[in-house]
């Protein structure tokens, strides 16, 4: 895996030409670059902002993702949408092999080289800012495929799953660890009181910016729910497609394999 950029390509499809940003319904292109100007704000906070939001439980998520991922030297990772580098990190913490650490946004992956540096881990990763809808390695090259909180924010969600699927050799497998649909309706009123009220508070309070987690909460709520990811990705082409959740649904470890 080369450490220089790769220039990506993008395939011509029949898709709708519009995808939802949060609640509002905007053109694909357009998506593309609100996205970016989210992460932009946010990258500089983003791992404190997580903390609150998840109240921390989203380091117990990933360490839980990144044993899923079963790291082994003789394996290689793509860590799509891999931002500030969560999971790179802990894929190589765990003895993991060769790790590609990709994201669409530079600033984001910027926060990542650095955290890199300052691990002692800038040897062990390339970094490659890329679209994940056309990500730039040939067929069948990778062992494990691995999304954490991108998919949601991605215009062309089939295309992302697609993609996945075509790069991961025979035996690999797609790891996808997103917030989905809570299942214990008690907690429910509570759950959109916290990510309605209180998160777009914090992210002006702490990041000086609440419009990017009032749209970070709504792509929660677009996103599809357990089953229905499950269903798009077999679609994909991926295999014995099974799914975990987590604290109750508020997030879900979905995986599959090329077979």
């Amino acid at each position: 895996m080369a450490k220089q950029g790769y220039s990506g390509f993008m395939a011509s499809d029949n898709s709708p030409q519009t995808a939802d940003f949060g609640f509002q319904t905007v053109e694909r292109s357009q998506k593309r670059l609100m996205v970016r100007e989210v992460f932009d704000s946010v990258a500089g906070k983003y791992d404190v902002m997580n903390d609150l939001m998840s109240l921390g439980v989203h380091r117990l998520w990933k360490h839980d993702f990144v044993q899923a991922l079963d790291p082994r030297p003789t394996r290689s990772l793509l860590d799509l949408a891999g931002g500030t580098g969560d999971i790179t990190f802990g894929w190589l913490k765990k003895g993991g092999g060769p790790a590609l650490l990709t994201d669409i946004n530079a600033a984001m992956l910027g926060v990542g080289r650095d955290r890199a540096t300052q691990r002692g881990l800038l040897a062990d990763i390339n970094f490659v800012v890329t679209d994940a809808e056309a990500i730039p390695l040939p067929d069948r090259s990778v062992d494990r495929v691995s999304m954490a909180f991108g998919l949601r924010n991605c215009t062309n969600k089939d295309r992302v799953l697609a993609e996945a699927r075509r790069v991961l050799k025979p035996g690999g497998k797609f790891f996808c660890l997103e917030f989905s649909r809570l299942q214990i309706s008690a907690f429910e009123k509570l759950y959109e009181a916290w990510s309605f009220k209180a998160l777009p508070r914090m992210g002006s309070m702490v990041a000086g910016d609440a419009a990017s987690y009032q749209y970070l909460a709504e792509s929660i709520r677009m996103f599809p729910d357990q089953e229905t990811l499950k269903s798009m990705m077999e679609t994909a082409g991926l295999e014995r497609v099974s799914y975990r959740n987590l604290s109750g649904g508020i997030a879900a470890i979905h995986q599959g394999w090329r077979l």
